[in-house]
This record gives C-alpha cells, sequence and structure tokens, in this order.
C-alpha cells in the first residue's frame, strides 16, 4: 500500500482497527486524546464497541470485562491516567487474559505538564500494580514503527495471555510521518477455551477471577505467569542496531532518545569517532543479552533517557560493572538535542572514566551548570 501522512496517535487508532479492536474504552487526557478521538467516529462505523468512561478507573475495568470475553480490547491514556489504572491492569494480569493498553508519556511527577517525558518506564517496565508479573512492553520511536507495535501487541497479547503496553513519548504521538498502514484483518474471534462467551448449559462454566483464596493455588498461578515470562523472554526481545560492529562507545536509548540519539550518533561517525547505537524495541523484555555481549568488546557506554536514569539502571545490571556507564537524561517534558548527546560522547571520548562511578551523580553536577 502507498504511504499516507498520518499523526502518531490517529495511526495508532486506525491500525488498532485494522488490527482487529473489536472495543475500546477510555478517557481524554493530552497528549493522548486524538487516539480517543479518533476511535470515537471510527468504531462506531464499523459497528464496534467505543465507549467513553467517566473515569480511567473505568475504562481500565471495561477493558478487563471485555477480555474476559475473548474481544481484541484496549484502551489509551497518558501518564496520571494510567497511574489510575494501575488495579485493573493488576487484576487483569492475575486473570490472565490478553489486553492491550497505550502510553502516550507526558512529564511527571503528579500532574506535570503536557510535555512529552520518559519518565513512566519503571511503572511499565517493572510492574506498577501489586504482585508478581511482567507485562510486555513496546517502544516506537516514529509513526512506522508505532503502527507496526500496535498491531504486534494485539498477537503479542493474545499469544501470552498477557498486557502488551505500547509506551511512546509526546512526540512520537503529536507527530506526523509518511508512513504505511496494514490491510484491513476481518474480525475473527478466536475460540479461546477460556473465555466467558456465554454458552452456559453448553459446556462447563466458566470463571474468571483474579483472587485465589488458597495461598498454593496463588502460588500455581505466579508460577504460571513465571514460565509464560521465560518464553516471552526467551522468544520475543526486540531492538534496533546501528553501527555497533566497530563501536568503542555505545548509546542505548528508546523511543524518541534513542532516536535523537541516531542523529547525535551520526554526527560523531562522520567525526571519526568510532560510536554506536542499541535502541530497545521491547523495554520489557529487556535486551539484557545483546548488552551483555557488547560489555565484552566495547569501551563505554552512555544511556540517554528523557527521564532521571530509569533504564539506566537495566543497562547497569546487563554490563555488570565490566565497563564504565555513563548518563545523559532530560525531564519534565524535555527532549534533548542531538548536540547535547554529541557533547556527552566527546567528553566520554576524551576523559578516563571509571566504572566505579556513580551515572546518575556525575550527571547531577553536570546539569547544576545548566
Amino acid at each position: 500500500m502507498p504511504k499516507e501522512l498520518w499523526k502518531g496517535n490517529e495511526a495508532i487508532a486506525e491500525a488498532a482497527v485494522r488490527a482487529g479492536l473489536e472495543a475500546y474504552f477510555g478517557y481524554p487526557i493530552t497528549p493522548q486524546t486524538e487516539v480517543l478521538e479518533y476511535l470515537s467516529r471510527r468504531m462506531p462505523e464499523l459497528g464496534r464497541t467505543f465507549v467513553q468512561a467517566e473515569s480511567e478507573l473505568g475504562a481500565i475495568n471495561m477493558v478487563y470485562g471485555a477480555a474476559c470475553t475473548g474481544v481484541r480490547v484496549m484502551s489509551s491514556s497518558s501518564s496520571p491516567g494510567v497511574s489510575l489504572m494501575m488495579e485493573g491492569i493488576s487484576y487483569i494480569a492475575g486473570t490472565e487474559v490478553p489486553a492491550v493498553l497505550v502510553n502516550v508519556m507526558r512529564g511527571g511527577p503528579g500532574l506535570g505538564n503536557i510535555a512529552p517525558a520518559q519518565g513512566d518506564y519503571n511503572q511499565a517496565v517493572h510492574g506498577g500494580g501489586h504482585g508478581d508479573y511482567q507485562p510486555i512492553v513496546l517502544a516506537p520511536a516514529s509513526v512506522q514503527e508505532a503502527i507496526d507495535l500496535t498491531v504486534l501487541s494485539f498477537d503479542l497479547a493474545e499469544k501470552y495471555r498477557a498486557i502488551c503496553m505500547l509506551i511512546l513519548d509526546g512526540p512520537v504521538g503529536q507527530m506526523m510521518e509518511p508512513a504505511e498502514m496494514p490491510e484491513m484483518k476481518p474480525i475473527q474471534r478466536a475460540n479461546w477455551d477460556w473465555a466467558t462467551d456465554g454458552k452456559m448449559g453448553k459446556r462447563e462454566r466458566r470463571v474468571l477471577s483474579s483472587i485465589y483464596l488458597d495461598p498454593i493455588e496463588e502460588e500455581k498461578m505466579n508460577l504460571r505467569l513465571l514460565h509464560r515470562w521465560r518464553a516471552i523472554q526467551e522468544n520475543e526481545v526486540r531492538y534496533k542496531e546501528y553501527f555497533l560492529d566497530d563501536a568503542e562507545i555505545v548509546v542505548i536509548g528508546f523511543g524518541t532518545a534513542g532516536r535523537v540519539a541516531l542523529s547525535a550518533v551520526r554526527e560523531a561517525r562522520a567525526e571519526g569517532i568510532k560510536v554506536g547505537l542499541l535502541r530497545p524495541i521491547t523495554v520489557s523484555p529487556f535486551p539484557h543479552k545483546i548488552i551483555d555481549e557488547l560489555a565484552g568488546r566495547v569501551g563505554a557506554f552512555l544511556v540517554t533517557e528523557m527521564n532521571s536514569g530509569q533504564m539506566l539502571e537495566d543497562v547497569r545490571l546487563s554490563v555488570r560493572n565490566r565497563v564504565p556507564v555513563e548518563f545523559y537524561g532530560r525531564m519534565g517534558g524535555v527532549v534533548p538535542f542531538p548536540d547535547e548527546i554529541l557533547n556527552e560522547i566527546k567528553r566520554m571520548t576524551a576523559s578516563k572514566l571509571s566504572v566505579d562511578a556513580n551515572p546518575r551523580d556525575a550527571w547531577l553536577d553536570r546539569m547544576a551548570r545548566i
């Protein structure tokens, strides 16, 4: 199909429709509202379910109910709204039903502002709700990737009976880029043997719940989730590599931070600096293996994020103190410029770096001069 000019949020909405979205429940919040607005028109056109709930709490619990029936269901929100959804997300995980959630992140904590940020990383990747569960988390850096990962998110959610989250910072949701849409998929309701599809009396009754009053049964459920997560870790890690073959320094960034970093890396390469970029696409499961391999042959890492260093800790876990890990972040809705990251790359090439240094402390000292 030919490429068309799409705005990120609207592209996600249309991609979800074409992936077979049957029910959407949401609540308006900037910078995500265009997803809801687009679907408020598109879903009724197709005879599908759209509900603007009374709140984010209502929306996620509607998602929970629809997910139990086996339909393809989605909600979307932005940072404070997703925080309100955490209890429902935990229930969905504990009930082992598939659902898709889109989070167009903004500055925080608290209500913060409506500018782009990546402060929701820990909430998404390390589980914001109570209990032992891990969602699949995808992080697009372009409108085309947002489309492709939206389609993938439904397949992954169903394959593993899990929550699949798309986390994107404001620029990806608000920018317009040429992109190609997938073909429209017909609604094909899977014959799930777990779904509550209303066939009472024709088969054994199905009951879905996240409560197990017997601790042994609760533990069995936890173990099921862990075994499923092991399979996800083995089969679903995704990332993009740039200039890593001869890199002496590797920059790691996701979403917009990774996209900005690529411009800096290309400029550094033009100046003869051997630097590469690793851009995680699945931030959960995290690409620990490739970082572990890189740590055995490169001289240092630079992690860049639009937060105070959340993915940084996952990178350090992979590197295991073998080579220095440096950090550069911007917060509160400030998007870094390529020159800022380029200056950090140059600083690293000119400095004697230590594996014992705390990268966040050193970054805070440098930020004090801004």
